[in-house]
């Protein structure tokens, strides 16, 4: 049943797979160095190049984290049918603590 509602899920996909155009035309003309690197750098940040190799490092762990993180939530809809928003307010005290954020104007 879970997997019949994942309808929005191929449309995440496709529009991310539109963002990898820009990769596979580099990977056609053969000028793929490895890096993923497109050029883009309006701040001029590859100029230091000790600092930019750690930014770089950064960027690889950060991506890893993001990908583990969504394949969870992904993993944990198919076998739930519950997405992040509606797991986390069937937990319980969640609703009065939430009424209780909102009087205090914590949230609004």
């Amino acid at each position: 049943e879970a997997s019949i509602k994942s309808g929005a899920l191929w449309q995440v996909l496709f529009f991310i797979g539109l963002l990898e155009i820009p990769f596979l035309l580099k990977l056609a003309n053969g000028s793929v160095d490895g890096t993923g690197d497109l050029g883009f750098d309006p701040l001029g940040m590859a100029q230091d190049s000790e600092s930019f190799n750690k930014r770089q490092v950064t960027e690889v762990k950060n991506g890893r984290l993001a990908m583990i993180a969504i394949s969870g939530m992904t993993h944990h809809y198919f076998l739930t049918g519950k997405g992040p928003i509606e797991f986390i307010t069937q937990i319980p005290n969640f609703k009065s603590c939430a009424a209780a954020a909102v009087s205090t104007q914590l949230c609004r």
